[in-house]
């Protein structure tokens, strides 16, 4: 395995995983991480499970009002997500699968045709029972006297569009992931544990295609193994020294 500072080819084409680790620093907490909001209480993690979002309107009420609370709406991008909209300017950025539904990729610059969000997007909601969308935004507008909002046409429940527990994620979504991690030079896992699957497995698929590893992540993860390169530093150090380097003529 190399050192954390061994320098990679210039520009090559590359294909990014990022995970919760990467918005820590915008002061959106992780699920799974030491200090994760599910580590602390692991009942919180019933918000995003199917079975009893469907059964318990005391579930929903409380998933509405978390996600209206959620910092995510006034974060801003770290120098890790402005790093990688650095990359695609230069033309080496292949795509960013994300685990992410921040949406601070964008925010930094990243066009959505680049940021293929694994586990969904709090911007727009669904109909459990018909499907029918809804902006994410209207559902909030009225919570304070609808706390469980339902389908107008239906009246199903309504959630947002990040997946739950028990939900597959999105085909086409999916389908692109594996097409870019196929299809890279260097492979980039960042602020990920690597143990949530199919995310997780995009890193065996670049490694069996041929693509270089680096892996950015505090702790161990079960794919450092493939890595070339496992550097332990902070992301918002990490992440723009890497891209200096694969940028490096």
């Amino acid at each position: 395995m190399a050192d954390a500072q061994t320098p990679l080819d210039p520009a090559p084409s590359v294909t990014v995983l990022t995970g919760a680790g990467i918005s820590t620093g915008s002061g959106i907490p992780d699920f799974r991480g030491p200090n994760g909001v599910w580590t602390r209480d692991p009942q919180a993690s019933r918000l995003l499970e199917l079975d009893w979002y469907l059964a318990e309107p005391d579930i929903r009420r409380r998933a509405w009002q978390m996600w209206r609370d959620h910092p995510l709406w006034t974060a801003q991008p770290t120098p890790g997500h402005l790093a990688l909209a650095d990359l695609d300017r230069a033309g080496a950025l292949r795509a960013v699968a994300t685990q992410n539904f921040d949406g601070l990729h964008q925010r930094a610059g990243l066009p959505a045709s680049k940021v293929l969000e694994l586990h969904g997007s709090l911007t727009g909601s669904r109909c459990l029972r018909c499907s029918a969308p809804e902006p994410t935004a209207e559902v909030m507008a009225r919570l304070d006297v609808d706390p469980d909002p339902h389908c107008a046409r239906c009246g199903g429940p309504l959630a947002t569009d990040v997946v739950m527990f028990g939900e597959p994620l999105p085909s086409d979504v999916l389908d692109a992931a594996v097409e870019a991690a196929a299809s890279c030079d260097v492979f980039v896992a960042v602020g990920s544990t690597l143990t949530v699957q199919p995310a997780a497995s995009l890193t065996s698929v670049a490694a069996e295609a041929g693509a270089r590893i680096v892996i950015v992540n505090a702790e161990p993860t079960p794919y450092d193994r493939l890595a070339e390169t496992v550097d332990r530093r902070p992301i918002e150090v990490a992440l723009p020294a890497l891209v200096r380097d694969l940028l490096t003529t």
